[in-house]
């Protein structure tokens, strides 16, 4: 997609509601740190799945970006989709891990993520994500096995 550097075009996420579930400190700090720099105000942040479920309870979401935590994450994307907590359980799902070899990227996308993302991330390519889930407005599949964005695009 790549954004253009010369590009005059303003984003802000001043009133979006987005979930952190990044069990790491200095992990936590860089998404915190990439999302204030977009104009994030309404973080809410989440050490461990059950936090992030609670919060998923009691809070409205605009996006969720969840760390893999070594399958953990997969889980609660899982769960998220499946939970029928509405409308959080439609939320655009960012999924980041340290690797992504393409076993991971099929099941982040059998998941029902949007997307994953490599780590370590950068501000652009966080940027990049967000504005492609904003504007690519893909369906979104209910079925027995599966609940998410459609896979096929």
């Amino acid at each position: 997609m790549g954004l253009n550097p010369e590009s005059r075009a303003r984003f802000n996420l001043e009133r979006a509601s987005i979930l952190i579930l990044e069990p790491s400190q200095m992990g936590m700090n860089i998404l915190v740190q990439i999302l204030t720099g977009f104009g994030a105000k309404v973080l809410h942040r989440c050490e461990t799945v059950k936090a992030a479920q609670d919060c998923v309870q009691t809070t409205e979401l605009d996006l969720a970006i969840v760390d893999a935590m070594g399958g953990e994450g997969y889980d609660y994307i899982k769960w998220l989709r499946h939970s029928r907590v509405e409308p959080n359980c439609f939320v655009p799902v960012l999924l980041t891990a340290g690797h992504t070899p393409s076993a991971a990227v099929n099941q982040a996308r059998d998941c029902g993520a949007h997307f994953i993302m490599a780590k370590p991330l950068t501000p652009i390519t966080v940027l990049e994500r967000i504005l492609w889930i904003a504007r690519e407005g893909r369906r979104f599949v209910e079925c027995d096995t599966y609940m998410g964005p459609d896979r096929r695009f």
